[in-house]
Parts: structure tokens; sequence; C-alpha cells
């Protein structure tokens, strides 16, 4: 099998990443048949899993850096991805080649052959199944000796979710999300995360509202995973900024480590420290990440396209925001960091967003909005995404065009201007790819 027929395979499954259909489940047997018939790979190395609706990739992205930075063999599963699949798995912060990734693919493939017959036909293997399967077999091949894992959707029924035991489960601040899935209340998307956590796992958790942080407490108490809860001012602080990233302040069981970021943001401040919570965690499993790698690893680290500054005359910024919390980071971190307090935004977006309340969060920002479509089968309409923002308030157009969208606001701000990009992980992937043409840092 070579990459793109391993690509046809996977995509030939139900994916509710690009349906936007999650496969109903009462529990995971599907995706438990299959890793047992791959002679679970999952399982022989040290696991720290994270959930959550915010910041839950970039925490993961930051533990696996700063354990790599320790000397450790880290594997990482991350999702989506920008632009290739193969992004959502790194070993040792490499990411893997098209062939491995092919390689495991046909591996998957045969497991699915054997399964896929005894399972009942409401009880179907998903394509997030056979990716996180793939992922597994990768990190054994490659004798990981610690996997982060980052949840898909929700925690409970994820396809990640399928260790008894596990050294540590993170949880970032959660909100409402994905309410048609995991519940149109607070309390019950915060049940549905806590479902990672697991009996002797020392559970971290970020700063949270106090209705989900009640739920994750009585969660963790009830299967005896100890809980260490990171406060919103846990003597983390901001010692200065540039447009590539700040200096901080971030609070270490063992005392205050000054670091350097190379993300912009006060919310990433938080994502490291819930990081570092996490580190410390795996220290009581025997897992030993000294200061001077927290530092280094923090400031190696790479994860594109969260507040992203691809150019600076004009400013041209990309993100991956898609919840009305994370527009209003985005707006706040614009302002404080590089003195942005209007733009022109692009902005394209899935039918199942509340481009609502995006819109209300990013109005003050917005001198006018490009609404456009990325190329993805759930993408909402150019014209249906500006009658929205028109709603709003906000001055707004529809250009189907990605690349036409860019030029249009990339004339509009002329060289002393700034452009935003932001509506979803596959639209700052393309914007992405399109910029290298447009603009230069």
């Amino acid at each position: 099998m070579d990459y793109r027929a391993a690509i046809e395979f996977l995509y030939s499954f139900s994916d509710f990443e690009r349906s936007g259909r999650f496969s109903s489940r009462r529990d995971l047997s599907p995706m438990l048949a299959l890793l047992e018939a791959l002679d679970n790979p999952h399982l022989g190395r040290m696991t720290v899993h994270v959930a959550g609706s915010k910041g839950k990739g970039s925490v993961a992205a930051m533990l696996e850096s700063m354990l790599r930075a320790a000397g450790i063999v880290t594997g990482l599963n991350t999702s989506p991805h920008l632009c290739r699949i193969t992004e959502r798995v790194l070993v040792a912060g490499v990411e893997v080649s098209s062939a491995e990734f092919a390689e495991a693919t046909a591996r998957v493939a045969q497991a699915v052959e054997k399964v896929a017959p005894r399972l009942a036909s409401e009880r179907r293997l998903v394509t997030f199944d056979l990716i996180t399967a793939l992922a597994f077999c990768i990190f054994k091949a490659h004798a990981v000796s610690v996997q982060i894992i980052e949840v898909g959707l929700g925690g409970l029924l994820d396809s990640t979710n399928v260790f008894e035991r596990k050294e540590c489960a993170v949880i970032t601040r959660l909100g409402l999300e994905h309410r048609d899935i995991l519940g149109n209340r607070l309390r019950e998307i915060a049940l549905n995360k806590a479902g990672i956590l697991r009996p002797g796992c020392t559970a971290v958790m970020a700063p949270q509202l106090s209705e989900a942080a009640e739920v994750i407490r009585s969660e963790a108490r009830r299967v005896g995973a100890p809980l260490v809860e990171v406060e919103p001012a846990a003597q983390s602080s901001l010692l200065s900024s540039s447009t590539q990233g700040q200096r901080c302040l971030l609070a270490r069981q063992s005392g205050s480590l000054e670091c350097e970021l190379p993300l912009l943001g006060r919310h990433q401040i938080e994502n490291a420290t819930v990081a570092v919570a996490g580190l410390d965690a795996l220290e009581r499993a025997g897992v030993q990440v000294p200061d001077a790698a927290v530092q280094s690893g923090l400031k190696a680290l790479t994860w594109p396209a969260r507040i992203e500054v691809v150019s600076r005359a004009p400013w041209v910024v990309v993100d991956s925001a898609h919840t009305e919390d994370s527009a209003l980071q985005l707006c706040s971190t614009l302002k404080e960091y590089l003195g942005i307090e209007r733009a022109t935004f692009v902005v394209g977006v899935m039918r199942d967003k509340e481009l609502g309340l995006m819109a209300q969060a990013i109005s003050r920002a917005a001198r006018g909005v490009i609404a456009t479509a990325v190329d993805h089968p759930r993408a909402l309409e150019a014209s249906a995404a500006a009658y929205t923002f028109r709603q709003a308030g906000v001055e707004a157009l529809a250009e189907a065009s990605l690349a036409r969208a860019l030029e249009l606001a990339l004339s509009a701000e002329g060289s002393a201007g700034a452009v935003v990009v932001m509506g979803s992980v596959a639209l700052a992937g393309e914007a992405r790819a399109l910029l290298r043409a447009l603009v230069s840092a």
C-alpha cells in the first residue's frame, strides 16, 4: 500500500471530522477490538492523555517538546492537521514519513479485515479509529517511552480513550462546544471530558468555571484519580513580549521558572503552566525533567497557526480560532501584544460552529470581514457567513476563493494595515500555504 492508497483507505470509512456526523457509540468495543487485533500497540509505555475545549493541542505539544528536551523518546498524536495528515503523528519531534504512514495503515487495514465482520452494523469503525490505531503502531515500532495523546472529540467515547491505566490525564479549559454531541450544558461537557480519568492516574485540571470544576473534582474522587488544580493566578505571569513570542514566569512544583515561549497570548502562559503541572505529575511516576529541559523545550516549541505572525508590513496573523472564547482571546492578544486594534478579518468556518457568537466577539476589532469557504465538506458557504457578520453589524462581503479573499484583504489594508485569518484549523493551513507567495515576514 502506497501513501495515496493509504489515504483513500482511511477516508473510505465514516469520517466525523469531515462529515460532522459522529458515529453514535454505546462503548469503545470497536476500537478495542481493532487494537486487540493489532496486539494492543497502545500499551507498553507511559501515557499522557489531554482533553479539553481550548488549548489541548498546545498543551500536548508543549509537553512533548519539554519531555524530548529531557532526552526522552516521545510520541505525539494530535488532531486535526493543518496541511498533511502525517502531521498528526510525531516521533521524537519528527513528522512520520508518508512511507511509514502507509506501512502502518496497511497493518491497520489487515486488522480491520479481521475485526469488521464481527462488528454489528451500528458499531462500525470510523476514520479516526484507524488513524489513532496506526499512531499507536508507529509509537510501538519506535520504542517510544512516553506518548502524549490528544483527545479528538469529547473524552468518554473518544477513540483515544482506550487505557485502563495511564500516568497523567490533563483537562484544559472547558467551554460549550459540539453541543449536539456532548450536551448543551457545561456540566454535561465536563462529565464527558472527565471520562478520560482512571484510578491512580494523576489528573491535572486547568482553571475552570465553577460548574465544570465541580464535575471534574467529583469524577476524580469517584475513580480515585489524585487531582492537581492549576489556579488562575498560579504564580505565572508575563514578563515581556515581542512579535514572535514572550518571556514569562511559570509556576513549577519546585518553584517559579523564567521561560521563553514562542507563542503569543496570556492564554498560552496558562497552557504552559498546565503543561508544566503535567510534567510534575510524570515526575511522580519516575520521569525526571530538569528545569533546563523545561526552558529549552518551550523555547524550541513549534506550533503554527496559533496567533502566528507571518508578516509585519502589513501585519498578517493566522490563527485557528473557531469558537467565541478563542476569538475573544485572539482580539485581546492582537491588541496587547501587537498593538493591532482594527484589522480586516478573513474568516471561514464549519457549518456546526456558532458563527453569530464569533461575529460578536470580533465585531469591535474588525474593520471589515471577507467571508470565505475552506475546501472542506463541512465548510459554511461564504455568502451565508457574510450574512451572519452583517447581522452582527460588521461590514462583510463574500468571496468563495480563499486566495482571492486574501488578496482583497491585503489590498484593502495596504502596507500599514493588518489582516487576520481565522475560523478553522483547515482554513489556517490553507491560508499559510497561500500567504507564502503573497507576503514576506
